[in-house]
């Protein structure tokens, strides 16, 4: 008689373990369901003017997952894209510029779209003692900006931005620069303080690093080379505290 009750039994716990699975599975796996479009976009742009911008991402996606031929589709990936990078997911925003840049080259918004690309490494820029993969990111994109579309409204701060980029770029050789020159490692210290006046010549480092060259020619006891890097300080940067120091430096070792 237990026998056959525990035989009874057996099925029925197996039965409530099935339906516990089927419904934790019918829970986790939410059906899909088609919406109009023009649902899905109000509610993607609802959540973006409420600052969701997470939530406004995923619903201008799903617009061009339901609807991928719909006129309203393009349009949803550059808001996707804006609304990922509003949201500080910021690789994501660019996978999406990617993407839509590769699906349409022609269209209106493409130069607004490296702009953002490029905006979307730019607000990643780290401290000038930091590795700055991120700078030169930013820089290519935006020089590629100026390239591609000259005329645009996106141009004129693009290249801002790569005055910037390149002052931080700059600042970056300085910072290994003086690293170098304070440990007595001249050679490699002139070489980072040339860079900074090879190519940026126009950032605002450039006084710095004649000076630093001056006290680096100085030690090695290139008298010659540290007056002539003193000249050059002097007659672009007159009035500087940073050719009154080089000048008091070349005038001392009987410059």
């Amino acid at each position: 008689m237990i026998a056959n009750l525990g035989r009874r039994v057996l099925p029925a716990v197996f039965l409530g373990v099935l339906l516990v699975g089927a419904c934790s599975s019918s829970k986790d796996d939410e059906p899909y369901v088609e919406r109009p479009v023009e649902e899905l976009y109000g509610q993607a742009t609802a959540a973006m003017s409420d600052g969701d911008y997470k939530k406004a991402a995923k619903l201008y996606d799903e617009v061009e997952r339901q609807h991928p031929y719909s006129p309203w589709a393009t349009h949803a990936q550059i808001q996707a894209a804006y609304a990922y990078y509003e949201a500080n997911e910021y690789d994501d925003a660019i996978a999406a510029l990617d993407r839509f840049i590769d699906l349409h080259p022609a269209d209106k918004d493409v130069a607004y779209a490296y702009y953002l690309k490029g905006l979307s490494y730019y607000e990643r820029i780290s401290d000038a003692a930091r590795d700055q993969k991120m700078t030169e990111d930013a820089k290519r994109v935006f020089q590629e900006l100026i390239n591609r579309y000259p005329e645009s409204a996106y141009a004129r701060d693009a290249k801002v931005k790569i005055d910037l980029a390149n002052d931080h770029l700059s600042g970056r050789e300085m910072v290994v620069g003086r690293y170098y020159l304070r440990r007595g490692y001249y050679v490699a210290a002139i070489n980072r303080f040339r860079t900074v006046l090879q190519k940026y010549q126009t950032t605002t480092h450039v006084p710095e690093a004649l000076l630093r060259l001056t006290e680096a020619y100085t030690a090695l006891g290139l008298t010659d080379e540290a007056r002539k890097a003193a000249a050059i300080l002097g007659y672009n940067y007159p009035g500087s505290d940073w050719y009154a120091d080089a000048y008091a430096l070349v005038e001392s070792k009987g410059g």
